[in-house]
């Protein structure tokens, strides 16, 4: 049989896997950046004079990113592809005139990843086997019109068979290649955007690995919203966020609308030429605090976006290993540099934290399973290193029952190991 393909397009990375039998591997990619087996899901656009005048330079992953960072006036930045895959709003955007749909932006990243991987991209790949979460983010997602995106994009490749298989079934299906008996497993995938839970009961029949589905649950929750909770409590309130501004007679505050634009780094970019950025920077004149003002514009004039989030993920990386971590930032100047205290940080992240637990309570409740007849618990992605994460599970099920592992890889493999079965049909959502 051809290889299968197995393709985790995530919000925050992309991997890909191929199967060849038993055995899997992760796909290379090598660009200006260097080479990794993961590339952020991003992409760049700028003119290029020696390509042509139509012509765009095209990047993606951390290519994209130093692009962008070389070029933030003259190069177009979009990261987090996948969160407008379910957006019936979401009717294309344009990139130096030409409107671009999201088919068009996921073959774009795709192709830019095949030509990354050079000779390792497969010749022969007989099925693709893409990841999609339980339930895609965004206010109102279609999920139905995610995947006919989805599969208008990778069918401009030509694959010759095109499946879909939820993510935590493929993380449980990775793990599940070291079972060593028959187990009920609840896989939980904190990804960039979304929070998704499998629960499957594996077996072992002549020497062939089954699996049952029992339910699925997910909520659009996960680790970019732990980033901006965190950017808006130590970062926005010193740029302006809760200070006053006089209008006319009447003391008003400043529109917590402007800070909304933190929730994603490269905003602030997109932010810089809008309507609403030149109303800002006429409210410093008449702030009861003009230098927060001033800083908050600074920010966004030197493009400082990137290096921001960089800080804001060190610093949550930190607090996983310890009670306490540095935040620093110098272009705040001394407001960049702040202690912060991981009690602090679940504060922030409470409402959050109780929308995942309340997704895990749909997936026991509608299948009427109680926790202790879980056998294993399977946590996989980078916000399950959070420890109030982790106490959800720990405090249900037990610290023995918990396994982790293949953060990043886990979903990509195991999605590569389901296209290589016959009996592919039972695993696809």
């Amino acid at each position: 049989m051809a290889r299968a393909l197995g393709f985790d397009f995530g919000t925050t990375n992309t991997v890909l896997a191929m199967a060849d039998g038993p055995a899997t591997q992760s796909v290379a990619f090598t660009s200006v950046a260097g080479t990794a087996d993961s590339m952020r899901t991003a992409l760049s656009f700028m003119k290029d004079p020696g390509l042509g005048a139509a012509a765009l330079k095209v990047e993606a992953g951390h290519a994209a990113i130093r692009q962008f960072i070389d070029n933030p006036g003259d190069c177009r930045f979009l990261q987090s592809i996948k969160t407008f895959a379910a957006s019936a709003l979401f009717q294309g955007t344009l990139i130096f005139a030409k409107r671009h749909t999201f088919e068009d932006l996921m073959e774009i990243f795709v192709r830019r990843l095949r030509t990354y991987a050079g000779d390792g991209w497969p010749a022969d790949v007989g099925r693709i086997v893409a990841g999609r979460p339980v339930h895609f983010a965004g206010a109102s997602p279609d999920a139905s019109l995610a995947t006919a995106r989805y599969n208008e994009a990778l069918s401009r490749f030509g694959f010759p068979e095109i499946h879909y298989v939820y993510e935590p079934v493929a993380a449980a299906f990775y793990f599940a290649q070291h079972l060593k008996a028959d187990a009920t497993v609840l896989v939980a995938d904190f990804g960039g955007g979304t929070t998704d839970y499998s629960l499957i009961r594996f077996e072992t029949h002549g020497g062939k690995l089954t699996a049952t589905p029992i339910g699925h649950s997910g909520v659009g929750i996960a680790g970019d919203h732990f980033d901006f909770r965190m950017i808006d409590n130590i970062v926005s309130p010193a740029i302006g966020k809760g200070s006053l501004f006089k209008s006319f007679d009447k003391l008003l505050e400043v529109p917590t609308s402007y800070y909304a634009n933190f929730g994603r780094w490269n905003q602030l970019s997109i932010f810089k030429t809008s309507r609403e950025y030149a109303d800002l920077k006429t409210l410093v004149r008449s702030s009861l605090e003009p230098e927060k003002l001033e800083t908050f514009i600074e920010l966004v004039e030197h493009d400082e976006g990137y290096p921001l989030y960089q800080a804001v993920s060190a610093t949550k990386m930190a607090l996983s290993a310890h009670e306490e971590a540095e935040f620093n930032f110098p272009p705040l100047g001394r407001a960049g540099r702040k202690t912060v205290r991981r009690s602090d940080f679940e504060s922030w992240i409470a409402d959050d934290l109780a929308r995942i637990e309340g997704a895990l309570d749909d997936v026991l409740a509608t299948t009427n399973t109680a926790p202790e007849t879980i056998d294993k618990v399977f946590l996989t992605g980078g916000t399950s290193f959070v420890p109030a994460v982790r106490r959800i599970f720990i405090e249900r099920f037990g610290q023995e029952r918990i396994e982790t592992g293949g953060e990043l890889l886990s979903i990509a493999h195991g999605l590569a190991l389901i296209g290589e079965r016959d009996d592919i049909s039972q695993w696809t959502a």
